[in-house]
C-alpha cells in the first residue's frame, strides 16, 4: 500500500493510514518530531499522540511495519 518513508500529502492518504492503522512519522524540516497513529485530521491539522500538527509546517511520512 505505502512504502516506508513515503510523504503523505492528500486527505485520502491520511484516511488510508487511519483505516488500516498504519503509523506515521512527523517531521519539522529534517528533524523528527513524533511517531504514532493519526487520531484525526482536517485541512489544517493532523492529530498524532494528542498533539495537533499544522499540515503546512510539518511533513508526514508513512511508517508501515513500525
Amino acid at each position: 500500500m505505502y512504502i516506508n518513508g513515503q510523504i503523505l500529502t492528500s486527505d485520502q492518504q491520511l484516511l488510508d493510514h487511519i483505516e488500516h492503522e498504519v503509523p506515521i512519522q512527523v517531521y519539522w524540516g529534517k528533524e523528527h518530531r513524533d511517531i504514532g497513529f493519526i487520531e484525526q485530521f482536517c485541512p489544517d491539522y493532523v492529530k498524532v499522540n494528542n498533539v495537533f500538527y499544522n499540515r503546512r509546517q510539518f511533513t508526514f511520512k508513512s511508517r508501515p511495519g513500525y
